[in-house]
């Protein structure tokens, strides 16, 4: 399929959500090891006795944990094109980030992304922005919103 094709197929989905993920466990486990790699080790975090005193109740991941996610649960998007006519695709930043609620350890989060763009770039390179948002089972409010944006790199 050449380019353009891809290009209109892809823009016939924006506004739809092309991805759920499955529910991911938020354990102090994963909170202790994500303040060991980036030495944010703030009581609200990994004091579990101080915290269970603090604003609530018990640690919360660090936001960064939380969006760190993005890559792993992103997994999920489902595309119309076939995935043997890519190359690859790459992480290529964020445009907007928002931390609205606190994720308890112990909570269950997963994704859910829209795709919200899509731009031709240079010959077989194609810019996605997905919009995420990351939900905790149970709550209405959501743990993070955000733009992704991924490079399509076309074979």
């Amino acid at each position: 399929m050449d380019q353009q094709t891809v290009v209109e197929k892809l823009k016939g989905r924006i506004g739809q959500v092309v991805g759920v993920s499955d529910w991911l466990v938020i354990d102090q486990k994963r909170i202790d090891q994500f303040a060991e790699c980036t030495d944010d080790h703030q009581w609200i975090h990994v004091d579990v006795e101080k915290a269970a005193k603090g604003p609530f109740g018990k640690t919360i991941a660090h936001g960064f944990l939380t969006l760190s996610l993005l890559s792993a649960m992103g997994q999920c998007i489902q595309l119309p094109f076939d995935k043997s006519e890519v190359q690859m695709s790459i992480n290529y930043g964020l445009n907007k980030v928002r931390f609205l609620n606190p994720v308890p350890v112990n909570s269950r989060v997963r994704t859910r992304v829209t795709l919200a763009g899509v731009e031709e770039k240079t010959p077989g390179r194609i810019l996605l922005t997905y919009s995420h948002t990351i939900e905790i089972e149970g709550q209405a409010k959501p743990a993070c919103a955000a733009e992704n944006l991924g490079m399509v790199f076309l074979k």
